[in-house]
């Protein structure tokens, strides 16, 4: 990609058009959508390659974003960890009702950071969430801090409507077995009708976005990773560093990959993951996965 259209991508002629034309297109049926029932079982666990604004400027990643979200009963509420939040040790986002969003990007067009996603009260969520924690001293929760784009730019999609109480919680550290861990313990909110979703992205290098020629190291990860994922092979999935093919340029730092492992340690049975949303977007994988 040039620089020329990186600045295209920072500057689009109507940003966040293809969101306005989604909300126009969908709206009334994701208020429709309907509420998770106990009969529905389970439901999975998630982990979305999230996007920053340009995702918004997508048709095609809104679309699908939307038709998943459609293709799971609503949830009673959700619980997200983003790639953007670390804190140790783990921490909750605010949970009034109508908190503002935290704009955690910069150089954008100005219309993002009046971007709103107003989701209803999520006391009892956040209450539930805790509950799944030990920690002597409780869960510390931020009161002023609302959803950062790891949570409100796929959930926007997805969710479009904003009726789900949304609970961001803290990565504890950036260690794989951390994530996994930590999902494990969330595992039994699924069973109540909550959706628990790590959000990253199955590549994340501002190398490759600048340097096209690198792509096959985007290619050669996502592959591997496919291939692990399809035969819930958690324990070459966690020790990525030492057996994922071009890890140093696709992955230079862990955040947005151990959201995965969140994933994972939520789901009930790995080797049921399928992949949801694929392709290369910026030169890197936005390959989005589901577990039961």
């Amino acid at each position: 990609m040039t620089s020329r259209s990186i600045h295209d991508v920072l500057n689009p002629a109507t940003p966040a058009g293809a969101y306005d034309a989604l909300l126009t297109r969908v709206l009334p049926r994701a208020r429709d959508h309907r509420r998770w029932e106990p009969a529905d079982g389970p439901l999975p666990s998630l982990f979305v390659s999230h996007g920053a604004p340009p995702t918004l400027d997508d048709p095609q990643w809104l679309d699908d974003l939307f038709t998943w979200g459609q293709s799971l009963p609503k949830p009673r509420g959700i619980v997200v960890v983003s790639a953007h939040w670390e804190n140790a040790p783990a921490a909750l986002s605010a949970s009034a009702a109508g908190t503002p969003l935290y704009y955690d990007f910069a150089g954008f067009n100005p219309r993002y950071y009046t971007l709103q996603y107003a989701t209803p009260d999520a006391t009892d969520l956040a209450h539930r969430i805790a509950g799944t924690i030990p920690s002597p001293e409780g869960v510390h929760q931020f009161t002023n801090r609302g959803l950062d784009h790891g949570a409100f730019i796929p959930l926007m999609a997805m969710y479009p409507a904003a009726d789900v109480p949304v609970v961001q919680l803290s990565m504890p550290g950036l260690h794989p077995q951390a994530l996994l861990r930590l999902g494990q313990r969330l595992r039994t909110l699924r069973e109540e009708g909550i959706l628990v979703i790590g959000s990253g992205f199955m590549t994340h290098s501002f190398a490759v976005l600048r340097q096209p020629a690198l792509a096959g190291y985007t290619t050669a990860f996502d592959t591997w990773a496919a291939d692990a994922i399809s035969r819930g092979d958690v324990d070459t999935l966690t020790d990525y560093r030492t057996k994922a093919p071009g890890v140093d340029i696709v992955h230079p730092t862990a955040d947005h990959y151990v959201p995965l492992l969140l994933t994972l340690g939520a789901a009930t049975d790995p080797s049921t993951a399928t992949s949801t949303i694929d392709g290369l977007r910026f030169g890197n994988s936005i390959r989005s996965i589901q577990i039961d």
